[in-house]
């Protein structure tokens, strides 16, 4: 119950402020975590609890299908369905294995929102924002959201002016030309589950 009222509520907000929600509930519950953190916790737990944060407000503002397909290109519609499936919950994976990483260098860097241009009609909207470092230029993190699916949700991330579709696009076509779609499959499953 609670889950579906979370998503209901996501589902009214603006492409602006639903990434904006993302990230201050994000970053609010890294700073509550640190603030208690001991200095007896193992890095494991650490891993578990950005783990769980991810899946719980990061992940469910996100097109993992259509994300899937735009990274495979051609190759998903000759994939099967059990292919694809299995492509998305290890992609999906993958993300959260990439955002963990990210999270655990988090150091109260300031997150700025750049004013949100786009017509009403829109059916995709690139949400800007920039990480304000310390001693350090700013890292431009664009949101790319669409309602296609009837609520607002982020296909593509785009860091300094690289799209996680295009980087992640080249790697794939790149296994799947020398070894094809199943080797594709196993050898991601392999990576995402190496250290486990």
């Amino acid at each position: 119950m609670m889950l579906v009222t979370s998503s209901l509520a996501f589902a009214e907000l603006s492409p602006d402020n639903l990434v904006r929600k993302m990230t201050d509930d994000v970053i609010y519950d890294l700073k509550k975590e640190k603030d208690k953190q001991s200095s007896d916790q193992s890095d494991q737990s650490d891993q578990k609890k950005i783990y769980h944060l991810i899946e719980k407000k990061i992940l469910p503002n996100f097109d993992f299908v259509r994300i899937s397909r735009l990274v495979l290109g051609k190759h998903w519609r000759s994939m099967s369905d059990t292919q694809k499936d299995q492509f998305t919950i290890e992609f999906k994976y993958l993300l959260i294995r990439t955002y963990a990483i990210a999270l655990s260098k988090y150091t109260d860097q300031i997150i700025e929102f750049k004013s949100l241009r786009r017509k009403d009609s829109a059916k995709i909207v690139t949400v800007k924002t920039n990480i304000i470092q310390n001693r350090s230029q700013p890292i431009s993190v664009d949101y790319v959201l669409s309602n296609s699916t009837g609520h607002w949700l982020i296909f593509d991330i785009v860091i300094e002016h690289v799209s996680l579709i295009t980087n992640y696009r080249s790697q794939f076509y790149d296994e799947i030309r020398k070894n094809g779609v199943d080797k594709m499959l196993q050898k991601l499953v392999k990576k995402n589950h190496a250290n486990n």
